[in-house]
């Protein structure tokens, strides 16, 4: 038997790109069912002004493949010496749709990133006054907490301080990990959101580390315990507009993943459809999908939703996509679930 669902085209409301030919490859890979994504910052050097957001763009889509249609929603990566005029021109001019936080080393490429609030705190108003949203990588980076609570000392003493003292700032709490995350998203007061990943939604810190180590599951934030990996299994599927779609897709080369210090990081831009209709039937909830993947980005950013349709087909034999891609900088393994996935896009 098959079964179909039609839906709004989705977005990717938090993408890794890179560049070069590791671009060239991964590109086609969200285009082909995408139609925008909100392209992450953090490059060697990091996209910091409105000219570097503009370069990036430009090199993203004359890499983008003769019969794809897709759009960059370009971010800048915030630092200790961002110029606030800077961000609002790029925003004024539609270069940009968000501003990054990354606290310095909390992740890939965040050696640039902010160690002191108080020095970025004019940009982070002037933010607040035309609207931008700051997307924040919410993990504390202090050596003393353990790296399975950074997210949730992240909420109590660095973003719940931050959205008192500015109210008026917009917020998106990227990749939730905990329940603490998915509690505080759900019922803070203001102007706030939460990005949920795709691979949290289907792994918890047991299928890392159970019986080996599994490096390509490895991402930071890292998977947390099944608890956590249900809470946000029941925010996603919930119909709550707050909670949508980022699948942090973030290819690293196999050899990098597999070194003795591993890149972190998971690569889900080929089968995250098929991973979410599995994820959202299991939750019998494949008729909120659409709201998830393709509704509630577009209103959190002001952008209309995608005027053009994808369909899902579920059938009675597991669909088999590729074990990985193969890059200019080298292999690149695909998410995988850990079970057969039965759902794949069909237009």
């Amino acid at each position: 038997m098959t079964q179909r669902l039609t839906i709004r085209r989705p977005d990717d409301w938090h993408l890794h790109l890179r560049d070069g030919a590791m671009l060239a490859a991964v590109l086609p890979e969200t285009a082909r069912h995408f139609a925008r994504a909100i392209i992450m910052p953090n490059l060697v050097p990091p996209v910091i002004t409105g000219d570097d957001a503009r370069a990036y763009r430009d090199r993203i889509m004359a890499a983008l493949p003769e019969g794809l249609e897709f759009t960059p929603l370009m971010t800048l990566y915030l630092t200790e010496s961002t110029d606030p005029a800077d961000v609002a021109a790029a925003f004024a001019d539609g270069i940009i749709h968000a501003v990054k936080l990354y606290p310095a080393g909390a992740t890939t490429n965040s050696a640039s990133g902010v160690r002191d609030l108080s020095r970025v705190r004019p940009v982070l108003e002037k933010m607040a006054e035309i609207g931008l949203p700051l997307c924040i990588h919410g993990e504390v980076t202090t050596p003393d907490v353990d790296i399975f609570d950074r997210e949730k000392v992240f909420l109590d003493t660095v973003l719940d301080p931050l959205r008192r003292d500015l109210p008026d700032l917009k917020v998106t709490l990227e990749h939730v990990t905990t329940s603490e995350g998915i509690d505080y998203v759900r019922e803070a007061s203001g102007d706030i959101a939460g990005t949920i990943t795709t691979h949290h939604l289907m792994i918890n810190r047991n299928h890392m580390l159970v019986g080996g180590i599994r490096p390509h599951y490895y991402c930071l934030p890292v998977a947390k315990r099944s608890t956590h990996q249900q809470a946000l299994r029941v925010a996603a599927t919930s119909g709550n507009p707050r909670f949508f779609l980022g699948t942090d897709s973030a290819p690293h080369t196999d050899p990098n993943k597999e070194s003795a210090c591993g890149c972190a990081g998971v690569f889900s831009a080929t089968n995250t459809m098929a991973c979410l209709a599995h994820v959202f039937e299991e939750e019998a909830a494949l008729d909120r999908l659409e709201g998830f993947a393709s509704l509630f980005g577009p209103a959190r950013y002001g952008l209309p939703v995608n005027d053009t349709t994808i369909t899902l087909e579920k059938t009675d034999m597991p669909v088999v996509y590729p074990a990985r891609i193969d890059t200019g900088e080298g292999p690149v393994t695909l998410f995988d679930p850990g079970h057969s996935l039965y759902w794949r896009v069909t237009a």
